[in-house]
C-alpha cells in the first residue's frame, strides 16, 4: 500500500492555515493522495515529504526554529537533498545564503545560492498587488507583496523564475523554491501546484 504524501507547514506564525488550505486544494486539484501537517516539533521533520516555510517576522521565526532545534533538523534533511521546501516571504529569507544587513539573531538555512534583502519594498503600508510573469506560466500571476523581501542576486545553480523590473521575486534551486510574495493569499493555486511538480 502506497503511503500518503505528507506536506508540512511550519506553524510558528504567519499565514499557516492559508498555506495549509491552498496546499490541500492543490493536492486535490492535482489528484495527489496527500495530507497537510502543521509542524511545531523537530521530530515531525522526519515524518514529512516536503515543507512550506510561511511568511511572518523572519527574526522571530528563525529564533523559534533555532531554539526548538527544528532549524537543525531541516538542515540535515536539506543536506541529504530529500526535503523539497517552498519558502514564502520570511521563508524566502530563511532559505538564502546571504542576507543584507543581517543581525546575529537571524539564523539562515543557507540552502539556496542567493542574497536577500528584507522589507525591500517598504513597510506594511507599502504593501501591494501586481501581475507578474513567471517562467513556465502561460499567463500573468497576481502576486501579493506584504513587507516583502527581494532576492538581490543569485549564483551557482539558483535559477531566476520571476522579476519586477530588476528585482528578483521568485527563484528555484534543485527541489527548493523561494517566493518573496504570498501565494497563499490568492485563489490561484499555480505556485503550490508548481511546488508539487518539483518532487
Amino acid at each position: 500500500m502506497v503511503s500518503k504524501l505528507i506536506i508540512g507547514v511550519i506553524g510558528i506564525q504567519g499565514d499557516v492555515s492559508e498555506h495549509a488550505t491552498s496546499m490541500k486544494d492543490a493536492l486535490k486539484y492535482s489528484n495527489i493522495d496527500g495530507i497537510v501537517k502543521i509542524i511545531k516539533k523537530k521530530e515531525e521533520i522526519d515524518e514529512i515529504d516536503a515543507l512550506i516555510l510561511p511568511g511572518g517576522e523572519s527574526t522571530t521565526i528563525s529564533k523559534v526554529l533555532y531554539k526548538s532545534d527544528i532549524l537543525n533538523s531541516i538542515s540535515k534533511r536539506i543536506k541529504k537533498s530529500n526535503l523539497p521546501i517552498m519558502g514564502t516571504c520570511a521563508g524566502c529569507v530563511l532559505l538564502s545564503s546571504d542576507l543584507i544587513y543581517n543581525s546575529k539573531n537571524l539564523k539562515l538555512l543557507s540552502a539556496m545560492d542567493m542574497q536577500v534583502k528584507r522589507n525591500a519594498f517598504g513597510r506594511q503600508k507599502e504593501s501591494f498587488e501586481k501581475n507578474i510573469d513567471i517562467k513556465g506560466f502561460t499567463s500573468p500571476y497576481n502576486a501579493v507583496f506584504i513587507r516583502a523581501p527581494v532576492i538581490e542576486k543569485v549564483w551557482g545553480d539558483c535559477e531566476i523564475l520571476s522579476k519586477i523590473e530588476k528585482k528578483i521575486v521568485m527563484a528555484k534551486q534543485d527541489n527548493l523554491l523561494a517566493v518573496s510574495f504570498h501565494p497563499e493569499l490568492t485563489d490561484d493555486l499555480r505556485i503550490h501546484k508548481y511546488f508539487l511538480d518539483m518532487f
